[in-house]
C-alpha cells in the first residue's frame, strides 16, 4: 500500500504490525498533517467479531481527551478497508524500550504516574482497558506516555466498575469464564474468566512496573498454563532480593497493585498515581537535600510537620451521566495538587462509597 491514496490519505511508510492491526504513516490531504493509519488486516475484514473490537478501540479512545492517550481522529472505510485514523507519534513501545536491566527509579516513576493518570481518566468514564502491557505503552520522544490499543476495552457506568458478576454476553462481546487480555500480564480475576473492573487493570500495570524495576517479569512460564498457575497461587520474587537498589516506598507500590485479592490491590487508580506524585516529590526532595547537606531546605525552613487530609468525592447533583467525569476529575485534579504539598497526606474515598453524599 505503500506510496497509494486510501480516501484522503497518502501512505508513506508502514510502521508495525499486530494481530489487529497493520499501522501506516500517511499524510492526510485535506488537514496538510502526519497521521498514523491502523488497517484491520483483510483476512478478518469479514469477521464480525474482529471488525467490532476494531471499532471498540477507536469508539473507546475518541471518548478519552487525554495527554496520556493516543489520540483518534476517525474511523473509516474505503473500498472495503476498515482504518483508524489517529495521532502519529514519535518515539518507541515500552515494550522496545526495555532491556533485561532494571529502569532507573526517576523514570519508572515518572512513566508509572503518567499511565496511572490515563487509566484515572479512562476508568472515570467507566473505560476499563484489559490489556496493560509494554507493547501497548508508548513512550515519545518527550518522554510523554501514550496509552494505546483500546481493543479490548469494557464499557460500563462508573458503578457498574465495581459489581460483583457478569451474568451475560454483551457489548463486551465476552461469555463468563473468558479470559481476554495478554497472559502474562492478566490479572487472577482475568486469568479466570471472572469479573473484570478498574482494579484489573491496576494489577496489569503493577505486573509492568514489576519487570520494570527488575528487568524480568513477576510471573513466568514455558507455557501459559504455567503462566496462569503462577498468577493464580504464587507470590513473585520479593522487589529487594531481585533489585536490592529500588527504594523500599516504590516496592510497597507495586507490590500492592499486584495484590491477588483485589480488596486488599489499589482501588483507584488515582491513589497509585497520588503514591507516585509522593515518591516523586521526596526523590526531587531528596535531591535538593544532597545539594544542601547542612540538612535546611533551601530557603532554611525545616520540614513541615506530617498531616492528613481526606478528599471526597463530589456528588453528581445534576443527574446527568454524561456528567460524572466532571465530578471525579475535579476530585482527582483536587487530590494531585494536594499530594504535592511536602508533609501532608492525601486519602481519597474509593470509588464504591461515591454514591453516598459527598461534598
Amino acid at each position: 500500500m505503500i506510496g497509494t491514496r486510501v480516501s484522503h490519505y497518502d501512505i508513506i511508510r508502514a510502521l508495525g504490525t499486530g494481530g489487529m492491526g497493520i499501522v501506516y504513516e500517511a499524510e492526510d490531504t485535506q488537514l496538510g498533517r502526519h497521521v498514523a493509519l491502523k488497517f484491520l488486516p483483510p483476512a478478518l475484514g469479514s469477521d464480525a467479531t474482529a471488525l467490532e473490537r476494531f471499532q471498540r478501540e477507536a469508539r473507546a479512545a475518541s471518548a478519552l481527551n487525554h495527554p496520556h492517550i493516543c489520540t483518534v481522529y476517525a474511523i473509516e472505510q474505503w473500498e472495503g478497508k476498515h482504518f483508524i485514523a489517529m495521532e502519529l507519534l514519535e518515539g518507541q513501545t515500552l515494550a522496545q524500550r526495555m532491556v533485561r536491566e532494571p529502569f532507573e527509579v526517576a523514570p519508572l516513576v515518572e512513566i508509572a504516574a503518567q499511565i496511572a493518570d490515563a487509566l484515572a481518566s479512562a476508568h472515570a468514564k467507566g473505560i476499563v482497558h484489559r490489556d496493560i502491557k509494554p507493547a501497548n505503552i508508548f513512550v515519545n520522544a518527550r518522554a510523554q506516555v501514550k496509552l494505546l490499543d483500546f481493543g479490548l476495552a469494557k464499557y460500563s457506568s462508573t458503578a457498574e466498575l465495581n459489581a460483583q458478576a457478569e451474568t451475560k454476553a454483551g457489548p463486551d462481546l465476552t461469555l463468563p469464564g473468558t479470559a481476554m487480555g495478554t497472559v502474562s500480564y492478566m490479572s487472577p480475576e482475568q486469568a479466570r474468566g471472572q469479573l473484570t473492573d478498574a482494579r484489573t487493570d491496576l494489577f496489569s500495570l503493577g505486573t509492568v512496573l514489576y519487570q520494570m524495576a527488575t528487568g524480568t517479569l513477576p510471573f513466568k512460564g514455558d507455557t501459559s498454563a504455567v503462566v496462569f498457575d503462577a498468577i493464580l497461587n504464587r507470590e513473585p520474587l520479593p522487589l529487594n532480593q531481585v533489585n536490592s537498589a529500588l527504594p523500599e516506598s516504590v516496592g510497597r507500590v507495586i507490590e500492592k497493585a499486584l495484590e491477588k485479592d483485589r480488596a486488599m490491590r489499589y482501588q483507584t487508580a488515582t491513589d497509585l498515581r497520588t503514591d507516585l506524585i509522593r515518591i516523586k516529590r521526596d526523590l526531587d526532595s531528596g535531591k535538593k537535600a544532597a545539594a544542601h547537606p547542612a540538612g535546611d531546605s533551601p530557603s532554611g525552613g525545616t520540614k513541615a510537620a506530617e498531616r492528613s487530609i481526606a478528599v471526597l468525592f463530589f456528588e453528581n447533583l445534576s443527574g446527568v451521566k454524561e456528567d460524572e467525569y466532571f465530578r471525579d476529575g475535579i476530585t482527582e485534579d483536587i487530590i494531585t495538587e494536594l499530594s504535592k504539598i511536602r508533609g501532608l497526606n492525601t486519602f481519597s474515598r474509593p470509588p464504591c462509597s461515591r454514591s453516598a453524599t459527598s461534598r
